[in-house]
């Protein structure tokens, strides 16, 4: 008796376990939260939808994005919208790739940014920056976008990025005090990809491997809004006694806080009124998942 509960509990475990994993799959995350009803585009749940667009609307849709997971969410739009689409491209790591249609996709180093991340991140400014009003992008965004979608600014190389990186980890920096350094020395980050996409209109889809589901932090932020500044940066290497930072890198910093360069996108700038930004999957739905399958095996649940 006591083999077969054990055996049972087991297999309760792995159910559990399987449900868990369905919920934040990429591909079903994404059309679990895209539909389709005639010409209407419904995000969210159809009968509580969150956003809704009428395709008739627009003249060209896109789809750009980077990351680990980035390949089958882009799979997922592509079967929902089909020929519809007229281009995309992706940045994904090596090896995690898909066989799609009407996407190109671009490998490229995770963890370390190489030379086909900025080729590809470069490839896709150019892109979102021949958007225009009339346009609906879709930004697939998932993790390791970060190190995918990169793009050292003005005259910084990839090198003194990853330079300026390892030293901020070294010296025992936050998280939050590393991605301010990020998105000022990168052309791609803290909302700047949503700067080059106006004034088309972006469906922003992340899947979040960030504890709170921070949307600044998932990727650096590319399509999100940015409430560090220069100032803010410069302090932060101050306050770490930083001496050892590249000269191209201290010299953007300093010019753009003395606004030679424009600060990144804060919240209520008029770019982000046509930015939808969206998490279809996280940590917490994986959990809640895991908690709704437990429930219906007749466990009390207690998520902490």
């Amino acid at each position: 008796m006591k083999g077969t509960r054990l055996k049972q509990m087991r297999s309760e475990a792995e159910a559990i376990f399987r449900h868990c994993l369905k919920a934040v799959d990429p591909h079903m995350a994404v059309k679990r939260f895209l539909h389709l009803d005639g010409k209407k585009l419904i995000l969210g749940a159809k009968d509580r939808p969150l956003s809704e667009f009428d395709l008739n609307g627009y003249d060209r849709i896109f789809i750009v994005g980077g990351g680990k997971a980035t390949a089958p969410m882009a799979r997922a739009v592509e079967e929902l919208l089909g020929k519809q689409i007229s281009r995309g491209i992706i940045n994904v790591k090596y090896g995690f790739t898909e066989r799609l249609t009407y996407t190109e996709i671009i490998e490229a180093g995770h963890p370390l940014p190489d030379r086909n991340g900025v080729e590809g991140t470069r490839q896709i400014l150019d892109f979102l920056e021949d958007a225009s009003e009339n346009d609906l992008v879709f930004s697939l965004i998932s993790g390791g976008g970060s190190a995918l979608l990169t793009q050292p600014a003005g005259k910084i190389t990839l090198q003194e990025k990853q330079e300026v990186t390892r030293t901020l980890l070294a010296c025992g920096a936050g998280i939050d005090e590393i991605n301010a350094v990020r998105k000022h020395i990168s052309s791609s980050k803290g909302g700047q990809m949503a700067r080059a996409a106006y004034p088309a209109t972006i469906v922003n889809l992340m899947l979040s491997d960030v504890v709170g589901d921070k949307m600044d932090v998932i990727a650096s932020g590319p399509f999100v809004p940015d409430s560090s500044t220069y100032k803010d940066v410069l302090d932060i290497l101050r306050k770490y006694d930083l001496k050892e930072i590249p000269p191209s890198i201290l010299e953007r910093l300093e010019e753009g806080s003395g606004g030679r360069f424009p600060e990144t996108p804060k919240d209520g700038d008029p770019i982000f009124d046509r930015v939808f930004n969206m998490i279809v999957g996280s940590n917490i739905l994986a959990l809640e998942a895991a908690e709704e399958k437990a429930k219906t095996l007749g466990y009390k649940v207690i998520i902490l």
